[in-house]
C-alpha cells in the first residue's frame, strides 16, 4: 500500500472556510471514482499552532494506482479548480506501508 500525504498553505486572501470546504469536498468525492484509491481524507480544522492550512491523507493499492490518480481527469479537474488556484505552497510525502 502507498500513502500519499500533501500539506498546503493557502494564499492569504483565499484562506477561508469556503475554500477549505471546497477542497475537502472536491477531493473526498474522488473516493470510488479513481481506480486503486483505497482511502482519502482531507483535514481542514488546523489548530493555531499549525503552519499549513489543509492536509490530504490518502492511500493507494500501488505506485501504479497513485500514478493513475495523478493524471485521472476527475482528479485533474478538482486540482485545477478547487486546489491550485488557492494554494501558495505544497509539500508532498509518498511512502510504502
Amino acid at each position: 500500500m502507498i500513502k500519499h500525504v500533501i500539506l498546503w498553505k493557502l494564499k492569504e486572501e483565499h484562506n477561508t472556510d469556503a475554500v477549505k470546504q471546497g477542497i475537502k469536498e472536491g477531493l473526498e468525492a474522488l473516493y470510488g471514482v479513481i481506480p486503486g484509491l483505497l482511502e482519502i481524507k482531507v483535514q481542514i480544522d488546523a489548530l493555531a499552532s499549525s503552519n499549513v492550512d489543509v492536509m490530504l491523507d490518502s492511500s493507494f493499492e500501488s505506485v501504479e494506482a497513485l500514478n493513475g490518480y495523478a493524471v485521472h481527469p476527475e482528479h485533474v479537474k478538482v486540482a485545477d479548480t478547487k486546489v491550485r488556484p488557492f494554494t501558495e505552497s505544497r509539500a508532498c510525502l509518498d511512502f510504502e506501508v
